[in-house]
């Protein structure tokens, strides 16, 4: 059971971080300018985005709980299962972002969920 609520976290909790760093990125604007001024001055504005601060802390609980899970899980398994965060992204774009997801996007989500079936089915 320790593990599966690990591997929640790791998908819900760094998917969601990813989500949230996006959005505060999205309420920053687009990087035009790659000097070392102009990149500061982007990252001391994404700081301000709230979002940016729940996105970090949320990908900060992805990464211990990765760790944690790989002193449990062989690799094989962890980072295949891992995987399901291609289709939490993908509901996360949709629902949350508000993004358009193509019905090829959609299949492409399927086949690794199928993936994923296959690995967990095989564990033992």
């Amino acid at each position: 059971m320790r593990e599966v609520i690990l591997y929640i976290l790791i998908v819900g909790a760094g998917t969601g971080g990813e989500l949230c760093i996006s959005r505060a990125m999205k309420a920053v604007g687009q990087v035009k300018d790659f000097r070392p001024a102009a990149l500061a001055a982007v990252i001391r504005s994404a700081l301000r985005v709230s979002w940016m601060w729940i996105g970090l802390t949320m990908m900060a609980t992805a990464f211990f709980s990765l760790l944690a899970v790989l002193s449990i899980d062989n690799v094989s398994l962890v980072v295949p299962v891992t995987a399901l965060s291609y289709a939490a992204g993908a509901f996360g774009g949709k629902f949350f972002l508000g993004e358009q997801v193509t019905r090829r996007r959609w299949t492409g989500v399927l086949f690794v969920c199928i993936g994923v079936a296959l690995v967990i089915m095989g564990r033992r």
